[in-house]
């Protein structure tokens, strides 16, 4: 059961309440090359990003968020850090959203000024918490920064921000490791309906921040806890959406292109599964229906699971057997079986297309 919440709006994206879980990751373009950082929104667009974050270091990077807003498909949201004013010159630029650490932007007055100028244009703000960069006195206090420590910072400038009227709020509270990250989430859970954006924060790299991140986001998922996703690794933004497609695939909770199926290979298998299964995946990533796609390699569980798929190949010596929809329908050698099965991915996508085509003009 999934955690009711209150819902926002983000540009055009609803955030919260039963609306779908979003994926959304972060720029590392120089946002003041307004190009490059529109090439990568357009590349994280393509691989289902839905909000996109930029880093505002300076008034220069503030000020092109401007012609970023006007070249982006999708929600835009300005990273603050330390300086209020640049919040300012952020939602002057016309940003859909404000991500800000109250823990490093000082006075209360900073705050009640940005808050001020959301409210005026119904701007949402995230308030990102994270454990590396809490308050003092709550480290005092608590010693260190643990989950109740995150979870206190939270709520105190959820409360300054409900002083002022405002509750156009999503909240985050990310740790490096995942126990502490879980623990937070569910105390504020338990205290709180505005959305909540999850995730393991500095992860790792891929591999690592990969597992880090599934397990996490996957126990708090489970929970119904989360509106909002980021998975964040370091290397290719790209990368951190189609880990979290993946996460919310697999806990089948979204559906975006393609399942797929493969087996770890044993003993038993007679053709190259590997690099098969890894050419289909990358050729097929883009695949704009989520067509259930196994590769399999032997006969113990092979044509069982192909069967039982969409589209799937089980291997033989040296050959395969294609499935679609559940009937065989022919032998295809070795060589062949990837192109063979990618083809007819891309087939079966032009059939259902043509289809609904059909159906529409039947009408």
């Amino acid at each position: 059961m999934r955690r009711k919440t209150r819902q926002i709006r983000l540009g055009g994206l609803t955030v919260g309440g039963d609306a779908p879980i979003s994926v959304q990751s972060m720029c590392t373009t120089d946002t003041r090359d307004v190009a490059a950082t529109l090439n990568q929104i357009a590349e994280l667009e393509r691989a289902g990003c839905e909000i996109v974050r930029c880093a505002v270091p300076d008034v220069d990077a503030a000020r092109a968020l401007k012609q970023v807003r006007n070249g982006c498909r999708i929600p835009l949201v300005a990273d603050i850090h330390f300086d209020y004013q640049l919040a300012l010159e952020a939602v002057a630029a016309g940003v859909d959203g404000l991500r800000i650490n109250p823990g490093n932007i000082g006075e209360r007055w900073k705050i009640a000024e940005v808050v001020r100028a959301c409210q005026e244009r119904q701007i949402p703000i995230r308030i990102g918490v994270n454990a590396g960069s809490l308050e003092k006195e709550l480290l005092h206090k608590h010693g260190q920064a643990t989950a109740a420590a995150m979870v206190e910072s939270a709520l105190g400038h959820i409360r300054l921000l409900e002083e002022q009227g405002f509750d156009l709020m999503k909240i985050s509270l990310k740790a490096s490791d995942i126990s502490r990250t879980v623990a937070a989430y569910r105390l504020l859970a338990e205290q709180v309906d505005y959305p909540l954006h999850v995730g393991v924060t500095e992860a790792g790299t891929v591999f690592s921040g990969t597992i880090k991140s599934a397990i996490g986001l996957g126990v708090l998922l489970m929970e119904g806890i989360g509106d909002t996703l980021r998975v964040s690794l370091t290397g290719d933004p790209v990368t951190e959406v189609r880990v979290g497609w993946e996460i919310l695939k697999g806990l089948e909770l979204r559906q975006r292109g393609p399942v797929f199926i493969s087996c770890p290979t044993c003993g038993r298998c007679r053709i190259d599964l590997i690099r098969i299964a890894q050419e289909v995946e990358e050729r097929l990533q883009d695949l704009p229906l989520p067509l259930k796609i196994a590769v399999m390699g032997c006969a113990v569980n092979g044509p069982g699971e192909a069967r039982e798929a969409d589209l799937g190949i089980a291997g033989g010596n040296e050959e395969g057997i294609l499935f679609r929809r559940g009937k065989l329908v022919r032998k295809v050698p070795q060589a062949h079986l990837a192109d063979v099965l990618v083809n007819a991915a891309w087939q079966e996508v032009e059939d259902r297309q043509g289809s609904k085509k059909n159906d529409s003009h039947d009408r």
